[in-house]
């Protein structure tokens, strides 16, 4: 009964309102009130402040600054071997597989498909088609910036906009074609083992969605696709990334969904449903032979 209340009210609270109002709030320099929250939701949530590279939680001056706090050096050690990628993010595993021609698993009872994630654009989903795919569900006790999971060149990024439902357990079993419904950024890079996309997606009161090349993304919200293109490996301009590197970050949390081709990799065998990650631990192995040609210079 409760769950079901939970699952009416994505529906009829005015999301938006409610994700203008936190981002407002979020930023906002408040002196003790500021300390007050902070404090409450560093201990209702058990966040590790001993990992963060500042653990003094009365020094954040905005609810933001602490909620994108960088962790400490050596925190998160970045698996080395060139062969394995390292996972994306702190979290959970929600779903991870294989894409059944277009159809990505989201949760018992509900799929939704390649080409509606990437925003309708076929030509983008076409090569994805069978591939695999990873779901990583961000908590909000978690670390909150997205990383590299191998070396990449960006090729396009791609904001679009959408709903802002949260993107939790409950509701993804409950709210179908929840990621390709919420507004997202697709992120698109070229690879040694092929083109790989990490996407980014939007819930109820994530107030920015940003990315270290273009800073904040959303806001503004215009209700309209933009699509940014940059150049390819060895051009002016490229933008070159390492695994490990920061690539993006969410002020208030949400999910990341990563995208591969088909034979290009294989996940780790720990990986499952609901297995808890940690950022530059394994992900997968390559399966494919490197291609050196767009491997980014480090």
């Amino acid at each position: 009964m409760l769950d079901s209340i939970k699952i009416k009210l994505q529906y009829w609270l005015p999301k938006l309102a409610l994700t203008r109002l936190a981002g407002w709030g979020a930023d906002k320099q408040a002196g003790w009130l500021t300390t007050l929250v902070v404090k409450a939701f560093a201990r209702y949530y058990r966040v590790q402040m001993q990992e963060a590279q500042n653990p003094d939680l009365a020094s954040y001056t905005t609810f933001n600054e602490f909620f994108v706090r960088p962790l400490r050096d050596g925190a998160r050690p970045i698996v080395a071997e060139p062969h394995v990628l390292a996972l994306p993010a702190d979290g959970a595993i929600s779903q991870l597989g294989a894409i059944r021609d277009d159809q990505i698993f989201q949760a018992k009872g509900h799929n939704y498909t390649l080409e509606a994630l990437l925003a309708g654009n076929y030509l983008l989903a076409e090569p994805f088609r069978n591939g695999l795919f990873a779901t990583t569900y961000l908590a909000p006790s978690d670390y909150h910036r997205v990383h590299m999971p191998c070396d990449g060149v960006l090729r396009e990024m791609i904001y679009v906009p959408g709903d802002l439902f949260s993107v939790n357990p409950l509701t993804a079993a409950n709210v179908p074609n929840l990621f390709a419904r919420n507004e997202r950024v697709i992120c698109v890079f070229d690879t040694a083992f092929g083109p790989m996309v990490q996407i980014l997606v939007g819930a109820t009161i994530v107030g920015s969605i940003e990315t270290v090349w273009a800073g904040t993304v959303t806001p503004p919200r215009e209700g309209i696709i933009r699509r940014w293109t940059y150049p390819a490996a060895g051009m002016e301009g490229a933008i070159q990334l390492v695994k490990g590197e920061e690539m993006g970050r969410f002020k208030l949390g949400s999910t990341v969904i990563n995208l591969f081709t088909p034979g290009s990799v294989q996940f780790a065998p720990h990986l499952n449903n609901g297995t808890v990650t940690r950022m530059g631990q394994a992900f997968a192995e390559t399966a494919a032979a490197p291609d050196a040609t767009v491997t980014p210079q480090t």
